[in-house]
């Protein structure tokens, strides 16, 4: 990529969506960093800074929220409108329960997130990329999208609508030149656990015990590979494992 590209990451202060901003920065791509948490989103951009003397823009602002995604995105400055491509990386998975015993405020959350945040935040940026006549969407879908889970429940639907939602895009938008991609990864070492039990790290942890789980810089390369595929090639869906990762429920553990 040309340091005249311009990519958005939503979710930017940490996980896949902090490594992505690392792999575009790193190859002189500017960045447009989303997310809620104010000093984590600071301090990526100045890592960004100080190690790739990349350009940076820090955006605040919850994908929950359609006037602030509207407010934000409608109003950045004019030379960083070029948006060449969004990363919808924002998103979260809340609790681990059965259906019947489901937290509602926690199922809320994650279609708020994962479904409808994705939506106001494409809204808006396929519309700025169909004015500038060129774009590539790259939504973060899950293994949990493509097949369900014990408990996964709320969490594995709007996955699911992830990945329809990706497809119903593609289509969308193929008359106006704009390339749509969904990459859904198997089991990564985020702050995702943590989330979804909701700050027990002991058992965030015992997730990933006996087994090496993808890390976010793997799943980075994966989206730095098909942004960067020659303009009449488009990576439709990539799902990525870690290899001891059959399905969403088979691993092979060694403990």
């Amino acid at each position: 990529m040309s340091t005249t590209k311009t990519i958005l990451i939503t979710g930017a202060s940490s996980g896949i969506g902090e490594a992505c901003a690392h792999v575009f920065a790193k190859n002189k791509c500017r960045v447009i960093l989303t997310a809620r948490r104010v000093e984590k989103l600071d301090a990526v951009k100045q890592t960004l800074v100080k190690e790739y003397n990349a350009e940076v823009l820090n955006l605040i602002f919850d994908v929950r929220n359609r006037t602030e995604v509207e407010n934000a995105l409608n109003t950045l400055p004019e030379d960083w409108k070029n948006i060449d491509v969004l990363i919808n990386n924002a998103g979260l998975s809340l609790g681990l329960d059965p259906m019947q015993n489901g937290n509602v405020d926690d199922w809320e959350t994650m279609i708020d997130t994962n479904v409808k945040g994705l939506l106001y935040v494409s809204k808006v940026v396929s519309n700025i990329m169909i004015k500038n006549g060129y774009g590539h969407i790259i939504n973060i879908g899950s293994i949990a999208g493509k097949e369900s889970y014990l408990n996964g429940n709320v969490y594995c639907s709007t996955k699911a609508a992830v990945d329809s939602l990706t497809r119903s895009m593609r289509i969308d938008l193929l008359p106006h030149g704009i390339k749509v991609t969904g990459i859904h990864p198997g089991a990564v070492e985020t702050e995702f656990s943590i989330v979804r039990f909701k700050g027990d790290v002991e058992r965030a942890n015992n997730v990933y015990k006996g087994f090496e789980p993808l890390h976010p810089e793997d799943i980075a390369d994966v989206i730095y590979f098909s942004a960067t595929r020659p303009a009449h090639v488009n990576i439709n869906d990539m799902l990525v494992m870690p290899t001891a990762q059959a399905n969403a429920s088979t691993f092979n553990k060694t403990t």
